[in-house]
Formats: C-alpha cells, structure tokens, sequence
C-alpha cells in the first residue's frame, strides 16, 4: 500500500476517518491537493453537512475531475455518508446543483413520518438474505437514495422508507452511514476495502439476526417498504425497520478529568476521559458525550487535546460540549475529533448561533443542551452550567431550536440530575411530542427500570454518567435488560 489519502472538502469531520485508519495500521494523509488525490494509491472522500457546500468545495479546489479520475482508474475510493451524495447527480437539500454523477440518481429527504436527521445506530441489510451476520452502522442523515443505479450492489436500511445505505461497483464503495464510527462492523468493511477485496461480494454478506424482541404491529408505511423474506418473522422485521435506541455514557470534564457530581457541585474524580470511553465502547455503549463543565476561553486548548485523546481511543460517535460561543469554537472542536457540538447557553443569548452552526455543518452535527427545571406547571430553561435562571419555557425553546436548525436535543431534568431518583417522563413526554428531532433523556438515572422508562416516554437515546463512573451499572447489562423488554437495541 502506497499512500492512502483522505480529501479535504471543508465539510468533513476528519479526524474519525484519520483514528480508524490509524488503528488498522495506515497513516492517513489529508489534503485538498487534486494531484495528491490522483496519485493515491487509497482515496477517502468523507463529507458531512449541506450538498451544495460540499460539491462547490470539491469543484472550486479541482478535486471532481481527481475524483472522477481515479474512479475512472479503478483507484479504490471509499465514499461516506456526504461522500456517497456527492457521487450521485444530485440532492433536493440543493436543487439546480449538480452531483459529480459517478452514478445515477438524485437524493431525496427522509420522510417527516420519522426523526430527522436519521441519528444513531440502524440495521444494514444486503440485497440477498443469504449468509446473514449482524450489521449496524452509525447513521447521521437527512438525505437518502432510493432506488439502486444498474450496474451496482447495495445495501439497504429502513427509516421511514427503504434507502440505499451503502453501493459498491468495481474499487468503488460509497456508505450513507458512517464506517468509521461504526465499531467493529465499520472498521472491518474499511480493512478489506484497505486490502482490495471484492466489494460486491463483501456487501452481500451484510445483514442482521435479531433476536427476542418483542411483537408488535409494523406502521403500514414501513410494511409496504420492509424487504420481503419468508424467514423473518414480523416481530424481526419490525426490530430491522427501527432505529435502535441509544445508551451514552457522560464525560463531565474538568482540567482534562473526567468528575462527577449533582448539578455540577461538589465535584470529585472519576478518570481519565480516554480510558472512560475506550472502556464504556467495549462495553457496548452507541455514543460518548464529553462535556466541559468549566468551559473557559482559558481552557481550550485542554479541552481540545481531551477531545483528541478521546477520539483516538473510541469509533463510535463523539459529541462535545461546553464553551461552544461561536462558529469558529464549534470548527475546532470538530477538527480535534467531535463528530456533533452542544450548545447551550450561548444559543439562548443568541438563538442564531444554531443557525449559523447548521448552516457551516449540518444539522446533524448541531445539539441543543436544555437545562430544565420545573417549575410550577412548566419547566424552566436554566444556563451557566444551572446557575441562572432564564424564564425561558423550556418547550418552546425546544421549539425554537428545531426551528433554527438544531438537529438534536440534549434534554437535562435539573431536578433530577445526579439524583438517581428517576428521569422526568412527563418533561420527556412534552419535549418529544413537540420537536421533529432526536431527544437524548438526562438527568436521574439509577436503575435499569429507569432507562426503560425513558424510552417508553419517548426518549431515542438515554445518557448518565454517574451510574457508569461509579460501576452500579454497565451498557451490558443495561442493553441485556432493554432488550428483554422488547427495546430495540444495539447488542
């Protein structure tokens, strides 16, 4: 192997793809040099945010026409999630922009029947059912194909519709969820692209067994989409056609530790960030959240190495929090490794930095994290790390971020936080019902009963911390549990 390349289109969080080829034992080489990418001997065409940003990237630094080339060369060329779009004719995210069409079709938005952006963590499932064994990747998107190019194999996941998640033709393998941050199943798909095996053949072997969930009824619009096959039973394919629920262990971060305490007093050690989230990815966890809880100007060069280190250690999502004022915070944060940023108090003195922030990096990269304290008959949305009080009705600020272009809420009962004493259904119940996107559950976890709870309330993923730091419980055991439940998880 020569030289594997990664482009820099400008709109790609790069340091995922850079820590898992590091750890198949390949060293990277970024660039937004066209003849670099034309005298590779591996090219990687990353890409996250809006389609036209991408595309006039590519085309205003020379890079479609290297692209193209090496396509044309049979140049292995591994294309992921904005990659795979901009590889096609074209998107309706940016109507009357032109793909680099290396194959055809027009990408189209997911339906508003489910949350978009598509976020966590979804089954993948290959043309034939033949030779089955378990596959799911990390998805974070908006856009998808729907109908298979000739000439090209795919794989196919469900979210609302039936969409090509991954295509492959020749030295050509184009993934709309990330490999990456897939785990294991990510970093095996690019250690035999690295190796030049078949990819056609690869592709036909990606499936899924699942197994005791419980029946339920499919919604009829995914009934009508659902691949057909006698050997799945309903229960199964209702399991393939959801995207699972997410666990994610907490960072809370000081001076590059890892503490823990209730609502952020009485603060005490809990390890090293790295070795946390290496551990809770072993265990099974989906995602890591790492959030500076001093989240000063002073700091952030601490900060960036802790995001840099954990990047390295994990190939799981990563989102980062803490001090995110502007554009320029959220673009270093992403170059040291975060895949999302969190925002929250700078967003309530200025609701236009989510704007702004969606904008510069899609929506799927954009958290909103809401402090809630109840209080009364509605909940308050408190900033500075839970110090003052906003009289903001944490609903409508919900709300309003979606609105702006949030394309995700992390939502903290302050009551509950740190408490084990249960997660707020009733606040999970009211955010979920009145936003269009993911809500992450904060704030109360003690029990294995209690993640359940949140779930049913409406939850799409559940975070804590201290249950973790403390060793009462691991993902394992939590996922064993939800999984008996009839949850659908990632196991």
């Amino acid at each position: 192997m020569n030289q594997v390349v990664i482009v820099d289109s400008g709109v790609a969080n790069l340091a995922s793809v850079k820590s898992a080829l590091y750890a198949l034992g390949v060293k990277g080489i970024v660039t937004n040099d066209p003849d670099m990418v034309r005298e590779a001997s591996h090219v990687v065409l990353p890409g996250v945010g809006q389609f036209k940003t991408g595309i006039e990237s590519i085309r205003n630094q020379n890079l479609d026409q290297a692209i193209l080339n090496i396509h044309k060369k049979e140049i292995p060329l591994l294309a992921i999630c904005l990659g795979m779009q901009m590889l096609g004719e074209g998107s309706d995210e940016s109507p009357g922009i032109p793909g680099l069409a290396i194959f055809p079709g027009r990408f189209v938005r997911l339906p508003s029947s489910v949350r978009v952006p598509h976020l966590g963590w979804n089954q993948v499932e290959a043309e034939s059912q033949s030779n089955l064994k378990p596959s799911m990747a990390a998805f974070a998107n908006s856009y998808c194909l729907t109908k298979v190019p000739e000439g090209w194999s795919a794989a196919w996941t469900t979210h609302g519709l039936r969409f090509v998640s991954a295509l492959a033709r020749g030295r050509t393998l184009a993934c709309q969820f990330h490999p990456e941050l897939s785990g294991e199943f990510g970093i095996g798909i690019i250690k035999r692209w690295l190796a030049g095996e078949p990819l056609e053949s690869e592709i036909h072997t990606w499936g899924s067994k699942i197994k005791n969930i419980e029946t339920r009824t499919l919604d009829a619009s995914l009934e009508t989409t659902a691949t057909e096959d006698e050997s799945l039973s309903k229960t199964k394919r209702y399991a393939l056609n959801q995207v699972a629920r997410r666990i994610v262990p907490c960072l809370d971060v000081k001076n590059g530790r890892v503490v823990k305490g209730v609502q952020f007093q009485n603060l005490r050690d809990s390890g090293t960030p790295s070795i946390q989230a290496g551990l809770y990815e072993q265990q099974g966890a989906d995602e890591i959240v790492v959030l500076d809880v001093a989240a000063s100007p002073e700091e952030q060069k601490t900060q960036l190495e802790t995001v840099s280190s954990v990047r390295d250690s994990i190939h799981i999502p990563l989102t980062v929090g803490g001090g995110v004022r502007t554009v320029n915070d959220a673009r270093n944060l992403l170059s040291a490794g975060a895949d999302k940023v969190s925002v929250n108090t700078a967003a309530v003195r200025d609701p236009t930095l989510i704007k702004h922030l969606a904008q510069a990096f899609g929506s799927q990269c954009i958290v909103l994290a809401i402090d809630a304290r109840q209080d009364g008959n509605h909940w308050d949305t408190l900033i500075m790390g839970g110090r003052e009080s906003t009289g903001i009705n944490a609903i409508e600020w919900a709300q309003q971020g979606n609105h702006m272009g949030a394309g995700e809420i992390l939502l903290t009962s302050w009551d509950r936080d740190g408490t084990r004493s249960g997660c707020d259904l009733e606040l999970i119940r009211k955010i979920h019902d009145s936003v269009t996107v993911p809500v992450i559950a904060s704030g109360g976890v003690g029990t294995k009963d209690d993640v359940a709870a949140a779930f049913k309330s409406g939850a799409d993923a559940v975070l804590a911390a201290s249950v973790f730091h403390d060793g009462d419980l691991t993902v394992a055991n939590i996922k064993n549990f939800l999984e008996a439940e009839g949850i659908v998880v990632r196991i």
